[in-house]
C-alpha cells in the first residue's frame, strides 16, 4: 500500500536533536507527494570553545547517530538524509566514503551526506575549481571541510569560522553576519562560495546573494535536499532556493 502522504518517498532525515534549522528548511524544498521524518540524534547543547571541545562534541553526535538511524526505519522510509554535516568531511574522500558506507550497511537504505552532496553541486553546476567555505564550525573542522573538497579537485582559496559556542547559537547567526562573512570570503579568485553546517540558516540567502554575486553561493541544505531528490529519481524544480533547484 502506498503512504497517503509520501506517496513519491518518505525521507528519514537524520539530525541533531539542537539542530532547528534543517527540519524547516527540508519541509520548505520538499515537492507535494514527499514527506521528510525528523529522527533526532539526542544530545545536549554542547559547549564549544576550541577546536578540541568542538572536535569532540562532533564526535559525540556521530557516536549516537546509529541509534537514531534505528528508530527512524520504523516508519519504513524509502531513503535516507543527513541533517549533520561537518563529520560527513572527516577523514577526506576515503573517510567520508567510509562514514556513509556504514550508515547504508546499519540502515540497509541509501543515504545522501552533506560533504557529497556539496561535491555533486559544484560539479553538476560546472566551471568551479576555487571555492571559499563559510562555516559555524572551528578551524580544525575548516580543514576537515578544505581536505575533503582538494580530494575531489577543489581548491578552498579562503575560509572563514564562524566559531558559535555551542550548538544552539549557530541557529541564532542573523542574516547580516553572514552577509559579512560572505563579503569577506569573495573574490574575483573565487568561483563559488559553499556554506556548511546544517544549523546555519542559509537557504534563502544563499538565493538571494547568487544573484547579487553573479556565481554560484550553495547553502548546505538545499544542497543536500537537492540530492537527496535526485538521487532518488525525483526531477522537481523550485524557484526561490537557489539555482541547483531551480535548474538541475
Amino acid at each position: 500500500m502506498t503512504d497517503a502522504l509520501g506517496y513519491r518517498a518518505k525521507f528519514g532525515v537524520l539530525g541533531p536533536s539542537t539542530n532547528t534549522i534543517v527540519q524547516p528548511d527540508f519541509d520548505d524544498l520538499r515537492p507535494a507527494g514527499v514527506t521528510n521524518h525528523y529522527s533526532r540524534i539526542i544530545i545536549q547543547n554542547a559547549a564549544a570553545i576550541s577546536d578540541e571541545t568542538f572536535m569532540q562534541g562532533t564526535l559525540e553526535i556521530d557516536r549516537c547517530t546509529e541509534d537514531a538511524v534505528k528508530g527512524v526505519l520504523t516508519c519504513a522510509p524509502d531513503y535516507l538524509v543527513m541533517g549533520m554535516s561537518a563529520v560527513t568531511f572527516y577523514g577526506g574522500a576515503e573517510g567520508a566514503a567510509g562514514w556513509k558506507r556504514n550508515i547504508e550497511e546499519i540502515a540497509g537504505l541509501k543515504i545522501s551526506t552533506g560533504s557529497e552532496s556539496v561535491v555533486a553541486a559544484l560539479k553538476t553546476l560546472g566551471g568551479i575549481r576555487k571555492v571559499a567555505v563559510l562555516s559555524p564550525y572551528y578551524p580544525v573542522a575548516n580543514a576537515e571541510v578544505a581536505r575533503f573538497l582538494s580530494d575531489h579537485g577543489f581548491e578552498t582559496v579562503r575560509d572563514i569560522p564562524l566559531r558559535c559556542p555551542s550548538w544552539q547559537a549557530i541557529a541564532q547567526v542573523q542574516p547580516h553576519t553572514i552577509r559579512e562573512a560572505v563579503k569577506e570570503i569573495d573574490g574575483d579568485d573565487v568561483d563559488a562560495i559553499v556554506q556548511v553546517g546544517t544549523n546555519l540558516s542559509m537557504v534563502k540567502l544563499a538565493a538571494q546573494l547568487e544573484l547579487t554575486l553573479a556565481k554560484p553561493v550553495i547553502a548546505i541544505n538545499a544542497a543536500t535536499y537537492w540530492h537527496a531528490l535526485r538521487a532518488y529519481g525525483i526531477k522537481d524544480r523550485m524557484a526561490g532556493c537557489g539555482r541547483l533547484l531551480e535548474e538541475y
